[in-house]
């Protein structure tokens, strides 16, 4: 047998890769029957109504492709149906928030739901297993129950930010889904407590039984329609009829003799080559890591791919992305000029604050053979509603659409939001080498690459390299973790950089990846959440 490893950020989740991967399944059956778990032990984070991004390449056929399953926003979408209900937007870009918060929660903040369709389709093509064989251990966790784990407690927990709702809200409102995440008394369930979804059981079973097409043309899709339509909601059967993936192939660049392969957009994989083509000028590891120098020399190209993904990336259906500046060398190299002339970039806002929503979730599962697969997929931070017995949660993706005409992320019928989803695979020659990705709103793009820059500059295991202090720049503020040495924030400060510091000792995003050297596989699960790697 074929060594394997599997790296999540819930135990759960690895434990099935692990156990599929033991009982000769391929590294596709694991991921996605590790990630149907993930959709109930961390029902808020990701779902079968959601959207994502899979990154896989099989050595022993030959194959590499993404399958791009982002969501799109409902036929009846129209670009200036929420102009006049803007504000302000986020300070990291993440959204906008809007009055009543309908883009937000509630019936009107769903995106077409692609993520049940996307893992049809990668075990249809790429699996050794059926559907149906990998929803089996997702099925038992809904019935039997799955105790809760501190970061979904306190995901439940966690207030208002800069406008935002309480996330109690997306448990409470909305009678369906309160009927499953609290308790007879109102209470929401406890760390440790048993919390079962039998709804979610019984939707499961039904589409391993009747196949994918029944929730996007059958029973379930009619359920989902009625609910819509009596709720006020954006989503039609006309929707659900015409989801459809994309496969596609993935971005590439060199990054000092490597080669990196990441995502297309709508996904975020064009800011990762950007800013590995820019940091390629510069010497990090004789900077020290992260010493002053370095944080602002890498802080800055996140800023300048920042403003860049603002301005120039969208969905290409619907924005013509300047592909060949924005890869080049020559651009990159210009960009990089100007951070050692010293000019700083900044990231334009509307006025106002907030932190961005950062619920996603990832696995990462290879071999020694070198077949793997990374896979990003989200809710968003979750709409709140459930359609009484089918017991799933919906996305809330429309949040970030940019609510005004005329701009690359604006509102449009079937038009996928950008996001910073980048499932990424670096190779040594032709083999994979380091395989990553992560959770985090804006801040994934910035996770999967510090993770690389440790292993490829820094020359870190994968642990080393997921638990190393991390610090993001998608406004003119750098963030850095309370591991983050004061002497340094005050020579950041210095050099006229503003800089939050979070009272965590490790913040979003959760990286998790793995490295294949001479066949041999080290993986590594951030420590700041219920994560794990383990190996079969």
């Amino acid at each position: 047998m074929t060594n394997g490893m599997v790296s999540a950020p819930q135990p759960e989740a690895v434990e099935t890769g692990v156990d599929i991967l033991g009982s000769g399944g391929n590294v596709v059956d694991a991921a996605i029957g590790a990630a149907l778990v993930q959709t109930v032990v961390d029902p808020q984070m990701c779902g079968v109504a959601g959207f994502g991004s899979l990154h896989l390449y099989l050595a022993d056929r030959g194959i590499h492709t993404c399958i791009d399953f982002h969501g799109r926003a409902p036929l009846a979408t129209r670009s200036d149906m929420w102009e006049q209900l803007i504000v302000r937007e986020c300070d990291d870009g993440f959204g906008f928030i809007l009055k009543g918060e309908v883009n937000e929660i509630g019936y009107q903040s769903m995106t077409t739901p692609m993520t049940i369709k996307a893992f049809d389709e990668a075990m249809t093509r790429f699996g050794s297993r059926t559907l149906a064989e990998v929803l089996a251990p997702a099925i038992q966790y809904c019935e039997e129950g799955f105790p809760v784990r501190p970061a979904v407690h306190g995901f439940w927990n966690r207030g208002g930010e800069a406008g935002r709702i309480p996330r109690i809200r997306g448990l409470t409102d909305d009678p369906a889904t309160a009927k499953i995440y609290t308790k007879a008394d109102g209470s929401l369930y406890g760390i440790g407590e048993m919390l079962r979804n039998p709804d979610m059981g019984r939707t499961y079973r039904r589409i391993a039984e009747q196949g994918v097409e029944d929730f996007y043309g059958g029973e379930i899709a009619q359920r989902i329609d009625a609910d819509m339509r009596a709720n006020g909601g954006l989503i039609t059967l006309e929707d659900l009829k015409s989801c459809e993936t994309e496969t596609v192939d993935p971005l590439w660049t060199d990054y000092r003799g490597y080669r990196v392969a990441t995502n297309q957009p709508p996904g975020g994989g064009l800011m990762i080559v950007l800013m590995l083509n820019i940091l390629e000028n510069f010497d990090l590891a004789a900077m020290g890591h992260n010493s002053p120098d370095y944080i602002a020399t890498v802080s800055e190209a996140m800023k300048i791919a920042t403003v860049d993904k603002d301005t120039r990336m969208g969905d290409p259906r619907f924005f013509d992305i300047p592909f060949g500046e924005l890869m080049s060398k020559d651009y990159a190299k210009s960009m990089a000029d100007r951070i050692k002339r010293g000019e700083k970039t900044s990231v334009p806002r509307m006025s106002g604050g907030g932190n961005e929503s950062k619920e996603t979730t990832h696995i990462c599962v290879a071999d020694s053979a070198g077949n793997c697969v990374t896979l990003t997929h989200s809710l968003g931070s979750s709409s709140g509603v459930v359609t009484d017995g089918l017991g799933f949660m919906y996305n809330n993706c429309m949040m970030v659409f940019d609510p005004r005409p005329g701009n690359a992320g604006s509102l449009a019928a079937g038009k996928a939001r950008f996001s910073a989803l980048s499932p990424t695979i670096v190779f040594k020659g032709d083999k994979p080498f380091f395989l990553v990705g992560s959770p985090g709103g804006t801040t994934i793009t910035m996770g999967n690459l510090q993770a690389i820059l440790n292993v490829m500059d820094f020359d870190m295991t994968a642990q080393e390299a997921v638990s190393a202090p991390r610090f993001t720049a998608t406004s003119d503020t750098i963030e850095i973790t309370n591991r983050t040495f004061r002497s340094t924030e005050r020579e950041l400060q210095a050099r006229g950089y503003p800089t939050r510091r979070h009272a965590v000792s490790h913040m979003m995003p959760h990286v998790h990846g793995i490295r294949i050297v001479d066949g041999k596989l080290d993986g590594g699960a951030d420590p700041s959440n219920d994560g794990m790697a383990a190996q079969v």
